[in-house]
């Protein structure tokens, strides 16, 4: 499958947000935390956002923002047809391409502490800086 990532548009919200909520309702539920689609919202518009595609249809889409140090993955989802298929780890490694194009040392997330995802971010080189009740913290040096 040909994997390329696209800018996404304001008609592509609605897709992200419930991809979003739907991958993460379980944390929220487990972590008491309270989902708010207008968080979500307001935050589409300030971030960077990449649809994730493949063979022409759509697979997910990933979320971004940077500061001097570090490209910050704030979201990444795929639909669940296409999670194990190594887009999650072609994604990752575009993104480190990113980071370093950008001339940008870090690449950073947060993940729950019990998604499974962890195990995919460990294998990419992410180390674990940092957690609290809910999240951990993750970056990776690009070299």
């Amino acid at each position: 499958m040909r994997l390329e990532l696209t800018p996404a548009k304001a008609t592509h919200l609605a897709f992200a947000r419930d991809l979003t909520r739907c991958a993460m309702l379980p944390y929220y539920s487990q972590y008491s935390l309270l989902w708010l689609e207008e968080a979500f919202n307001e935050a589409w518009h300030w971030r960077e956002q990449w649809l994730i595609n493949g063979d022409a249809a759509l697979l997910g889409y990933c979320s971004l923002s940077q500061d001097r140090q570090a490209l910050f993955i704030r979201e990444l989802h795929l639909l669940p047809e296409y999670r194990r298929q190594g887009v999650g780890s072609w994604v990752l490694e575009e993104l480190a391409l990113w980071a370093r194009q950008r001339r940008l040392p870090l690449l950073r997330l947060m993940v729950f502490r019990s998604n499974p995802a962890r195990q995919l971010y460990r294998r990419h080189g992410f180390v674990e800086m940092g957690e609290d009740e809910c999240f951990v913290r993750m970056q990776r040096t690009i070299d």
